[in-house]
């Protein structure tokens, strides 16, 4: 059995697969109906109206709809799409067993408790038919595939099929015969609508299942009698009698004689057989049973071929998919969905030559010509059982010889000398042995595993032994080529380059566990392909980039036109990989196919059929990259002119890789192109989108930009686009146009903006005006200071004698406030001059703007219109200005031409509208920080980048930990650990540097290792030391704490290997077991007036897996506490479970004497909620015991147990997790990503 999914779940009694989507229902003990995507592995909708178990459920092979039926008595139709019932049909008096859709007619087929059997049209949504005859509970009935018959199996020991044809006919022509047949001719013959042909009876018992045989005149049942039964139904004679209705009546009726008979028995199942049913793609049966396994049948033999076993589970209910080799069973804890056998067929390339096997065959074909080369016969393999093909294939070019391993008799080979000619007349009788793995090593040896010797033997051709070498590892349990006198050797955690003649390792890899090793044709790189991950590499195992996928890796090959392009495909979608490990997908896939050989824009593929089939592909988007990953940028503006790019994939890929210049060129729409423009730093462009965009955010965020790179003339007009009159003061301070900040000045006085013309008259120094503005708005002392202190005497006696007595005092030491004159206003700062980019000018008006005719002179020479500003004039001298006001009434605005602007703020000549020169911003790198998260789904990798909200997104579903606040400091110090922080100028912030785990001087500059992390295993091995030391002592509190903070540490710990991880697991356990127990002793020191409680938590205590020092402590507390409580019968328990640890002999002394005095009188005088005889486990947060067989939730993270009433608070044992959330797992190590 090849498992594909599984589910965890409630007793499935229900399935169904889907005909055309990766989608199976499951129907629960519970009422729930689940749909499933089995490809994905994830749960799509649940639809939960029934009241009761529902039992059987199925979909329509062509409608949105499915159909279930339960114990509430109800048949519901619904629309998955519509994602809610659409009726309801009601008729049975029973339980509902089965439902089932008819594959051509309207109609649904339900079995149920109360003995009948029902047809339904669903469209008119009426009982067309009433099946009657069987006298116990009908478990299942359905639909023939192709005839007018319907099968059903019940208690009453038999199986009936029915005849429906006539109720077919009443559907199609409803005015034919039988519908003219009077009501008292209805009545004797039954009503016609549905008539029993066979009834089979031979089961001692109770049948639970019976189904046809999809093409051949077959039945299987299965029944409570343990046993399969095989039923075969034939015609066997037709004619025609006539009926006398007397006294004048006569009716010919044509009578069809057949008969059924029992074909075999099939026994092996030790229980119930809850399910049967034949192989659609193959001559087996298949039955499940409530003995917990599921029976492979042979249908010819009559004879088991395989069997599989559940430990806990009985299974109840089979389903097979329509059109694929899968099939699904349910059981108590869910179901399975799986395959009997590959469908991989074994095939290796060379050069252009596919040798594949296909029907027993083994072929070559020439790719190129589709010219079959030549065809050798196999020999079946003779053992029984599934799965016993070939499962890999190894060609020797050199000796035209191909090996061939299968898994028969726990792994064998076949050596073929291939045929020189075409016809295949001179075929060797092929060598064979047993040996996992073969494969050649060199022109005339091939290596095999010998598991009985863990060695790796090497043969010759004639299949003599020549040398034998211990295998590198000893979990090592697969071989693949890796040049001359070398191997890889698979391990479950790692990849080994082994070198066979000197038996050195070379090198290896850490990976998952590995299925398939393509190498690329110059043997430069090699691919690692597991189940769902692909790890790139060079021949010298040096880690190149590793792809994670959700779904099932297949197949893969290497472009022989691109060097470095991987092609691979999973089961719905075929992707690249490129050197750097950017990837993407290029065609979808309705069926799985296997990659043999890329050549350019062709993929030549092998189906699950064994038929070779080549598929065009369109290689620009890939062949685009790949190009600017080697910086061939003339091949760049070649593929941009001549090929269809588009799409917001490649505009991301080029932002995310540091080209926004040349994803300009993609797009049309304006606010993208100003986002692009800003990133790159092109200004025209950006400022041509803000035009055409015109919104104050655009106009913010080019003003910014431009005023990183100097070009103030672009900032004022941003500024005066949205009317920041603050900026566009400081602005103009800070170039020295003295000017224009009188004009400011101005518009802020017609504003009535005192704040405004406050800073303006300091920006000018303009003392007087500073004076003037605060007598107007009443601030006379301020008006007074600041004329005493700038030396207008008279203004100053003037307002001190208005001010009288509040005059304010001055302080002795002043300063003028002035700004600095400017000493030159010329134009822009000076830019970076550099030259045009290489995609300048590459591509037409794409990605510019043309300068003279978009950009207007007068933008930078612009003004504030002051119509726009003043709320009221002041004064005649703004005359001029409300002129303009009136003329432009209709736009407003900042209309510039209207303003009388002295000939020296003119726009400069070496305004950005005439000036060759550009500015280009440095492009920053990724950021190392970015890099770690992006590559790593672990949660201390995240908090080292300072990613602390997916790290706690991480945590939440790995763990199911939403108390974050204990991992806070532990957050800040682990981020901090992982950075240098060097020192620069006063002026100057602090330089951060990652801190990279691994690095070396030799590490190459763009090389980028995973963080070095503070927190370490051997580091909290030493803290549980410590902490196991303070329990010793009894100093209960400070040992808690040391506990707690192990095991707030773990979740963010990083490990290399699966025996770290096994062991920060197994730490786990040791601080949850410890930190229970230390809370059930200190809760019993705070419960001192209850003596009862008191005795009940010191024997919780006793039962906590501690240290063997620890538990002798708890048992001698323990049974100090029940002698004195009068206990006596408990104490005794105590003081055996402690002369059973050999404790030192005064202890030991004690306990005897106890046990002596208890024995005395084995009773207890006060009954506690302890029985040392059951087994059971402590709640963490009442702590109460929970015995066996008593309903339970766990803590996602620590696993403490809790009693169903905590679930959805926060675990009180690690303080972390919500108790009962869904959690994924531990994840603290890349070789756990297997998914």
């Amino acid at each position: 059995m090849l498992t594909k999914f599984e589910t965890k779940s409630n007793r499935v009694k229900g399935l169904s697969f889907h005909t055309r989507r990766p989608w199976i229902l499951a129907s629960l003990h519970s009422g729930v109906i689940q749909l499933w995507d089995y490809r994905m592995g994830t749960l799509i909708d649940r639809f939960d109206e029934h009241e009761g178990p529902v039992r059987g459920v199925h979909f329509h092979n062509s409608q949105p709809l499915f159909v279930s039926g339960g114990d509430d008595y109800k048949i519901k139709v619904w629309n998955y799409k519509a994602r809610r019932c659409l009726f309801t049909l009601l008729g049975h008096l029973d339980y509902i067993r089965t439902v089932q859709f008819h594959q051509e007619y309207p109609w649904i087929v339900s079995a149920s408790d109360d003995q009948t059997i029902r047809i339904w049209n669903w469209q008119s949504r009426t009982c067309i038919s009433v099946l009657t005859g069987h006298n116990h509970y009908v478990m299942c009935a359905a639909f023939h595939v192709k005839e007018d018959y319907v099968v059903s199996a019940s208690l009453d020991q038999t199986v009936r099929i029915w005849d429906i044809g006539a109720l077919r006919k009443k559907t199609v022509a409803p005015a034919e015969d039988i519908m003219r047949l009077t009501p008292m001719n209805t009545d004797l013959f039954g009503g016609g609508d549905a008539v029993v042909k066979y009834v089979l009876e031979g089961h001692d018992r109770g049948v639970n299942w019976a189904a046809f045989h999809p093409t051949l005149p077959l039945i299987v049942s299965g029944a409570d009698d343990r046993q399969v039964k095989l039923w075969r139904m034939n015609v066997t004679f037709r004619g025609s009698v006539v009926v006398l209705f007397f006294p004048l009546a006569c009716l010919l009726v044509q009578l069809i004689y057949t008969k059924a008979w029992e074909v075999d028995t099939l026994r092996g199942h030790v229980n119930n057989v809850s399910c049967v049913m034949f192989h659609a793609r193959q001559d087996i049966i298949v039955s499940n049973s409530e003995d917990k396994s599921i029976r492979v049948w042979d249908m010819s033999k009559r004879t088991g071929v395989q069997t599989f076993r559940r430990e806990h589970d009985r299974f109840w209910i089979l389903a097979a998919h329509p059109d694929m080799n899968l099939l699904a069973a349910g059981h108590d804890s869910g179901m399975i969905v799986f395959k009997l056998e590959r469908e991989r067929p074994a095939y290796t390339v060379y050069g252009g030559t596919l040798y594949y096997i296909k029907e027993r065959n083994l072929r070559s074909v020439d790719l190129s010509s589709s010219k079959e080369i030549s065809s050798v016969p196999i020999k079946k393999p003779g053992a029984t059982g599934m799965n016993q093909g070939p499962r890999s294939m190894s060609y020797n070019p050199a000796e035209n010889a191909v090996l061939i391993s299968s898994d028969v008799d726990g792994g064998s080979y076949e050596l073929y000398m291939l045929p020189k000619d075409a016809g295949g007349r001179d075929v060797q009788e092929p060598r064979r042995g047993q040996g996992s793995s073969a494969v050649f090593v060199a022109r005339n040896r091939f290596a095999l595993i010998d598991k009985a010797s863990n060695q790796i033997v090497l043969k010759n051709l004639k299949d003599e032994v020549t040398k034998k070498c211990p295998l590198p590892l000893a979990t090592v349990d697969g071989l693949f080529y890796a040049g001359t006198g070398n191997l890889l050797c698979r391990s479950e955690d790692k990849v080994l380059l082994f070198d066979v003649q000197q038996r050195t390792i070379l090198s290896e890899i850490q990976t998952p566990f590995v299925k398939y090793v393509v190498w690329s044709p110059d043997m430069e790189n090699v691919a690692f392909l597991s189940k769902h991950a692909i790890i790139i590499s060079s021949k010298k195992l040096e880690h190149r980039c590793t792809l994670h996928e959700t779904i099932r890796v297949k197949s893969g090959a290497w472009d022989e036109s691109n060097v470095g392009v991987f092609i691979y495909a999973t089961l719905n979608h075929i992707k690249y990989c490129l050197p750097n490990g950017d990837h993407g997908i290029i065609k979808t896939l309705d069926v799985p196919v296997y990659l043999v050989k890329v050549s350019g824009n062709t993929l030549y593929c092998l189906d699950r059929d064994g038929k070779i089939c080549t598929l065009q592909i369109n290689s620009t988007e890939y062949m685009f990259k790949l190009a600017l990953i080697k910086k061939k940028f003339d091949e760049v503006i070649r593929m941009i002119k001549s090929s269809q790019l588009c799409g917001q994939a490649i505009i991301a890929y080029l932002q995310e890789k540091g080209y926004p210049d040349i994803a300009l060129h993609f797009v049309e729409d304006e606010r993208t192109r100003f986002n692009l423009a800003i990133e790159s730093g092109n200004i025209a462009v950006a400022l041509a989108s803000a035009k055409e965009i015109n919104e104050k955010d655009h106009w913010y965020r080019l003003g910014i930009e431009a005023l990183r790179q100097g070009n103030h003339e672009i900032v004022e007009y941003c500024y005066q686009k949205t009317k920041n009159f603050e900026r566009l003061s400081f602005l103009y301070l800070i170039t020295g146009n003295l000017e224009k900040l009188k004009k400011m000045l101005r518009i802020a006085e017609m504003r009535n903006d005192i704040m405004g013309r406050y800073h303006n008259c300091l920006y000018l120094g303009d003392v007087e005006e500073r004076i003037k503005m605060l007598e107007e708005s009443g601030h006379l002392a301020l008006a007074y200071a600041t004329a005493a202190i700038h030396g207008f005497a008279d203004t100053a006696n003037r307002l001190a004698d208005e001010l009288g007595s509040s005059v304010p005092i001055l302080p002795e030491k002043s300063e003028l406030l002035l700004p600095p004159s400017p000493v030159l206003y010329d134009g822009n700062w000076p830019l970076l001059l550099v030259s045009k980019g290489l995609f300048e000018g590459a591509f037409g008006d794409g990605g510019t703007v043309d300068e003279e005719e978009d950009v207007d002179a007068q933008a930078w020479g612009e003004e504030v219109e002051i119509s726009d500003a003043v709320e009221g004039p002041r004064t005649d001298d703004v005359h001029d200005f409300e002129n303009a006001r009136q003329d432009n009434d209709e736009e407003g605005g900042w209309e510039m031409e209207d303003l009388e602007l002295p000939t020296d703020v003119g726009v400069s000549e070496n305004s950005v509208t005439t000036t060759n020169v550009s500015f280009i911003a440095p492009s920053p790198g990724v950021p190392v920080h970015q890099v770690w998260t992006h590559r790593s789904s672990l949660a201390g990798e995240h908090v080292a980048a300072g990613a602390f909200d997916t790290a706690m997104r991480l945590l939440s579903r790995q763990l199911g930990i939403q108390n974050f606040s204990p991992l806070k400091p532990l957050f800040e110090d682990l981020h901090i650990a992982s950075h240098a922080y060097l020192p620069a100028f006063a002026s100057v912030p602090v330089v951060p540097l990652a801190l990279e785990k691994g690095w070396t001087e030799s590490s190459g500059l763009n090389s980028r290792n995973p963080p070095a992390l503070l927190y370490k295993l051997s580091f909290l091995e030493e803290k549980l030391k410590l902490a196991y030391k303070l329990t010793t002592e009894g100093k209960f509190t400070e040992a808690l704490k040391h506990f707690l903070g192990i095991l707030h540490m773990i979740p963010l710990l990083v490990v290399d290997t699966r025996k770290e991880v096994d062991e920060a697991k197994e730490l786990i356990g040791i601080c949850k077991e410890y930190v229970l127990a230390i809370r059930i002793e200190l809760k019993r020191k705070e419960t001192k007036d209850d003596s009862v409680r008191q005795q009940e938590l010191a024997a919780y205590f006793t039962h906590c897996n501690i240290q063997s020092v620890h538990v002798k402590l708890s048992l001698q507390s323990a049974m100090a506490l029940a002698y004195k409580g009068r206990n006596f019968n408990t104490a005794s328990t105590f003081c055996r479970r402690l002369l059973e640890l050999n404790p030192n002999p005064q202890t030991a002394a004690k306990a005897r004497q106890v046990l002596a005095a208890c024995e005395k009188n084995p009773s207890d005088e006060n009954r506690l909620n302890y029985d040392p005889r059951n087994p059971f486990t402590v709640c963490g947060a009442t702590f109460t015991p929970i015995y066996k067989g008593s309903k339970d939730i766990s803590c996602p993270y620590c696993s403490a147990r809790f009693v169903p009433e905590i679930a959805g608070r926060i675990c009180s044992v690690c303080d972390l997790a919500v108790v009962g959330a869904d959690a994924s797992g531990f994840l603290c190590s890349s070789t756990q990503v297997r998914y």
